[in-house]
């Protein structure tokens, strides 16, 4: 069985290679659920209709794969607002939508 902190850490690897941040830290993946014969991966994405969303799946898929033991792996992208951690927000390049800033102020 695969341990939450190795699945983590392999997401770690994932780069968004728009903002040059991993999509772990990025606060992108929201849940890991495993079972015997698969992994599901929940992510979100930084911005709605991303350009790069297929590229971002497809290297996340492929890092899982990876550590999947066999196991079938499925990316799903889920439809709601990106909100980044707080140790993130206070970059530049992070960019933050006037409903994110509504969301974090409340």
């Amino acid at each position: 069985m695969i341990i939450i902190d190795k699945r983590m850490q392999t997401l770690k690897e994932g780069v968004d290679p728009e903002i040059g941040l991993n999509v772990a830290d990025l606060n992108m993946i929201k849940k890991v659920n495993s079972d015997d014969k698969k992994i599901e991966v929940r992510m979100v994405l930084t911005t709605p209709f991303c350009p790069l969303a297929g590229f971002l799946v497809k290297e996340v898929k492929k890092k899982v794969r990876a550590i999947a033991e066999g196991r079938e792996v499925d990316v799903v992208v889920l439809d709601e607002p990106w909100i980044p951690p707080e140790r993130f927000r206070r970059l530049e390049n992070i960019p933050m939508s006037q409903a994110q800033e509504s969301t974090l102020m409340g």
